[in-house]
């Protein structure tokens, strides 16, 4: 999409109150754009659309959206089509977290994290899909995560939400690569400075946290945002990526001895806790925002 058009682009933002998806929406904004924002809490969303407003956007909306709820996808497509006429970008960074084994985590938190992934992405790209093709064409960002191409444990919930969400896109991007003005963008961060560490629900003991080297969400936004005018297919964001990938690959036998010593020393430290679903059932909007508050090296800062 040529420059000069940037401030007419509208987009729809789902997760965009929190993380990734809230840098996303800001540096949008700041372009001039037309952003819808989605997301669970309808007083977060609605407070973020009036910020993204005082930050530049030509027009804002904020739309409550669950994308573990049959419907709710398309009707946040159909809503943002109502508002600004049009559809140019669909971003989704929305996804809930949960640690523990397969044994551990309650079966309601795994089918709710499988189920955002999964069929939320699924039926986000059916509606978005139609939508930007009215309008022209467009792109479809997914936010999925380095854990889409490696296996941890006591996180396997997770992956194996993002292990399907990965299955899907790059089979969506194979069945429209033919349509030249459609594109669909998969990107994969690594840790990230982000809320997601304090609001996952855990059934594992302890509580999770980002392991290092800890990335900010607006490099993630800047790839997103990069990739609407220089699409591809697949952007990792995160200096160690593709050396874990190419452990998990070359030497399995090596990264399963390796793995689960850094999960207990790394993701899972700290003092033991209850088990606590977090924001995977309902969302805690009190504890949004951009950044976590975790440095490089993976230790948070103190409050």
């Amino acid at each position: 999409m040529a420059e000069q058009e940037a401030a007419a682009r509208a987009v729809l933002v789902v997760g965009g109150t929190s993380g990734i998806g809230l840098a996303t929406a800001r540096r949008l904004a700041a372009e001039g754009a037309r952003v819808a924002v989605a997301a669970r809490a309808a007083d977060r969303v609605d407070a973020v659309a009036r910020e993204l407003v005082d930050l530049g956007a030509t027009d804002a909306v904020g739309l409550v959206t669950d994308l573990a709820e049959p419907g709710s996808a398309a009707g946040a497509v159909d809503a943002t089509l109502a508002r600004f006429g049009r559809v140019d970008v669909v971003i989704t960074s929305a996804q809930v977290m949960a640690y523990g084994t397969v044994e551990q985590v309650d079966a309601e938190a795994f089918d709710r994290v499988t189920r955002v992934a999964v069929q939320g992405t699924f039926e986000l790209a059916r509606a978005a899909l139609p939508a930007l093709r009215r309008s022209g064409g467009g792109s479809l960002v997914v936010v999925s995560s380095l854990l889409a191409e490696i296996a941890v444990p006591s996180m396997s919930t997770y992956c194996t939400a993002k292990w399907g969400q990965l299955g899907l896109v790059r089979s969506l991007q194979a069945e429209t690569r033919r349509e030249r003005d459609l594109h669909v963008t998969l990107v994969l961060p690594g840790a990230i400075d982000t809320p997601i560490y304090e609001q996952g629900g855990t059934w594992a003991g302890r509580r999770g946290h980002a392991p290092p080297p800890v990335v900010a969400p607006d490099a993630v936004a800047r790839a997103c945002v990069r990739a609407l005018d220089r699409p591809r297919r697949m952007v990792h964001v995160g200096p160690a990526n593709r050396l874990a990938v190419a452990g998990f690959r070359l030497l399995p036998g090596v990264y399963d001895v390796l793995a689960p010593v850094l999960v207990d020393r790394v993701v899972l430290r700290g003092p033991r806790v209850p088990d606590d679903p977090g924001n995977v059932l309902a969302p805690r909007a009190d504890r949004e925002g951009e950044r976590g508050g975790w440095r490089w090296w993976g230790v948070r800062r103190r409050r």
